[in-house]
């Protein structure tokens, strides 16, 4: 039987696509049939309230807003439990993340994603961060993969062009490039994913997120025993 693995969305960098990308991740494998958990250490809330949205009549993802602190007679453990049949653990997390926090965030975790967007800003800042994974979070151990989301993607532009130079200097590999659309926009009003859509716009949208999630099953580390991600 296939064992949890928790797969965390993370940047410094606010505006980057965190939670489009962790929203579309746990519909994705939900529509496969691996029970998904949403995790949203945000306060802002996004994901959870993505996840109000979503219709029951689709495939089922359990959600916690982890950034709500436990009232006092309920203890943090109990607040971040997930139903045993759970196989994909999402986490969505804040901007701003740093130090100690960061340290949190990562330990077991099975696979770190960073979305960076195309511009100079972003990519300044990604790097930034990546160097503090690397160097605070201490992320290259065995059973930990680290992975570049390329997200707001337009081809054949300059700022395009600057992002694909800056992520061939990283050595970390890039698992998709997500195009701009405002499918997203579409798909994260209606509590969906890009693939829930019914839209003859989305094909290559969903190509991509078909290869991406296969990806990150093929690169998957072996599973370890469910932990309750954020714990403190």
């Amino acid at each position: 039987m296939d064992s949890t693995r928790r797969i965390i969305v993370m940047n410094a960098k606010g505006g980057c696509g965190k939670t489009t990308v962790a929203t579309n991740l746990a519909s994705a494998y939900a529509a496969r049939g691996l029970s998904a958990a949403l995790f949203d250490h945000d306060p802002q809330g996004s994901s959870i309230r993505w996840l109000r949205r979503r219709d029951p009549e689709r495939a089922p993802i359990h959600g916690i807003a982890a950034y709500d602190r436990a009232q006092a007679n309920v203890t943090r453990s109990w607040q971040l439990r997930v139903p045993p049949e759970v196989r994909r653990l999402v986490i969505d997390t804040p901007a701003g993340i740093k130090g100690s926090e960061l340290v949190e965030h990562v330990r077991g975790v099975d696979i770190i994603l960073v979305p960076v967007l195309p511009s100079p800003i972003d990519i300044q800042a990604t790097a930034d961060f990546i160097r503090d994974l690397l160097l605070v979070g201490k992320v290259r151990t065995p059973g930990t993969r680290l992975g570049i989301v390329a997200n707001r993607v337009r081809e054949n532009t300059l700022a395009f062009r600057a992002l694909e130079r800056f992520l061939e200097t990283l050595r970390i590999p890039v698992l998709v490039r997500l195009r701009e659309t405002q499918n997203y926009v579409h798909a994260a009003e209606q509590g969906v994913g890009i693939h829930e859509l019914k839209s003859y716009s989305t094909g290559r949208d969903v190509a991509d997120w078909q290869g991406f999630i296969d990806r990150l099953e093929e690169e998957s580390a072996p599973a370890r025993p469910a932990v309750h991600p954020g714990e403190r």
